[in-house]
């Protein structure tokens, strides 16, 4: 039935938590980290447009470095803000498995300081047959394009992919667009999915 298995990277693969870098604009100026994060929530779309890549790197630390006043350079920025993942290593113990049976994709809304910085360098990557990530194909899920994209390099109908994402609106997408697939809860509900899809 399925051919293809897609995870998404972020709260499935590699859990994410922006407290390490709240703490420590905190700790440089009373208050900086809480008021970052709040200026970052109120306009995602400075977010979201990094991640499709509308805006450049340069542009987005040029806004990053204002709300942060400026307390660091650039680069430190770019460690400190990348310094949010964990491996969910039961997770990623399952691509292996899955690589014995199907192609393993992963395709996630991320930027290239994430990217550079925070977890490039993880071994588990080389897992897969191909990675997606938003800012290199210029769209973001659930855009059509970003699913498209990916059966151009899989060449499979859309119904063999089989997606999972801790977003229910991006596997909502993938539905729309033919595809199969589950909201990631943990690791115990996605053994659950696999075996009743008979994937596992």
């Amino acid at each position: 039935m399925y051919s293809v298995i897609v995870f998404d990277l972020g709260n499935v693969l590699l859990p994410f938590d922006y407290s390490n870098p709240i703490s420590y604009f905190n700790g440089l100026r009373k208050g900086l980290g809480d008021n970052f994060i709040k200026l970052y929530m109120k306009n995602y779309h400075v977010h979201r447009e990094f991640e499709s890549g509308i805006l450049s790197e340069e542009q987005f630390l040029r806004t990053m470095l204002e709300w942060v006043e400026h307390t660091v350079t650039g680069e430190q920025f770019c460690k400190i803000f990348s310094d949010i993942f964990t491996v969910n290593q039961k997770v990623v113990e399952l691509i292996p498995l899955l690589k014995e049976k199907y192609k393993v994709v992963l395709l996630s809304n991320t930027n290239s300081i994430h990217k550079r910085y925070g977890y490039g360098h993880l071994d588990f990557l080389k897992w897969f047959d191909q990675i997606f990530l938003s800012h290199e194909v210029s769209a973001v899920k659930p855009e059509e394009k970003i699913y498209r994209t990916v059966e151009s390099y899989t060449q499979k109908k859309s119904s063999e992919h089989f997606f999972i994402d801790d977003i229910q609106e991006y596997v909502d997408g993938a539905k729309k667009f033919g595809w199969d697939g589950v909201q990631f809860v943990n690791y115990e509900k996605l053994i659950e999915d696999f075996t009743n899809r008979r994937i596992l």
